[in-house]
């Protein structure tokens, strides 16, 4: 593996015509971090008191996006293997490779086959690289869970207390309808469909907010990692859950509202009792 890279100004091409120079291929961010172009000659060693070999600079590409480089800060280049392996001195050598499999080939099958085959390697699928490298990510996950678990909690209790308070408000008006002759059950289910469309649109103006946020979210990470990567993402699953559980929250928390005022005797709503 190549750790230390050694660039040097560029020099003309024409200088180094007496023989064929080898050609790479440049990260886009190293190559605007270092103002190259397209045909400049660099030299690159393996460390830095090397005099390093020179390269000519052939292509310039943009990596995939890659959750687990995305803090590292690292730039990279890409050349053919033989002249890597003459750079390192470490021909017929490689840290790792990549093996491509047909269709319909179990991966777990192929690389417990190569790994019986033979002794100083060691293969892994895809599948489990990614699970080990993803663990930082997990964590993450669990605790925004825990955080949106916290949050449902205090709005249920935030809801519920705002009920209570409406209700409270409306304890002449909920007697001047018991003395009407208005049946409990009526004022029951007004006061329930007022919770559920509190809760109705409290869920909508919540979406709103949480689509607005993720944007932002998106738009400030992206221009300070210079990447396309996704940091926030709002799926459809997820605001159903959202809005399925608001709804649910709301109506019980009017329904325990509204059981508490029906059930109070009229006079004492009215202040007479």
């Amino acid at each position: 593996m190549l750790h230390c890279l050694l660039l040097m100004p560029r020099e003309p091409t024409a200088a180094l015509q007496h023989e064929p120079i080898p050609r790479v291929a440049v990260e886009q961010q190293l190559a605007r971090e270092l103002h190259l172009v397209l045909g400049d000659t660099i030299r690159i060693g393996s460390s830095s008191d090397a005099g390093g070999q020179p390269f000519v600079v052939g292509a310039i590409y943009q990596p995939r996006a890659d959750p687990a480089e995305i803090a590292k800060g690292e730039r990279h280049i890409r050349m053919h293997l033989p002249d890597l392996a003459g750079l390192l001195g470490a021909p017929d050598r490689v840290d790792r490779l990549s093996i491509g499999i047909r269709p319909r080939i179990s991966a777990d099958s192929a690389a417990a086959a190569l790994n019986r085959s033979a002794y100083g390697y060691r293969v892994y699928t895809s599948r489990a690289i990614a699970s080990q490298s993803s663990q930082t990510f997990r964590v993450v996950s669990r605790f925004h869970r825990a955080i949106a678990v916290i949050s449902i909690v205090a709005s249920t209790v935030f809801l519920l207390c705002i009920m209570l308070l409406k209700v409270e408000e409306r304890r002449q008006d909920a007697a001047m309808m018991r003395f009407v002759g208005v049946r409990r059950r009526t004022i029951f289910g007004a006061l329930l469909l007022e919770a559920l469309a509190i809760a109705a649109v409290g869920s909508l103006l919540g979406t709103g907010l949480a689509y607005l946020a993720g944007a932002a979210t998106n738009a400030y990470y992206r221009h300070f990692f210079n990447t396309t990567l996704t940091f926030s993402i709002i799926t459809p699953e997820l605001v159903s859950f959202s809005i399925a559980i608001s709804l649910i929250m709301g109506t019980a928390a009017g329904a325990m509202a509204a059981w508490r005022l029906v059930r109070t005797p009229p006079l004492i709503l009215w202040g007479r009792g």
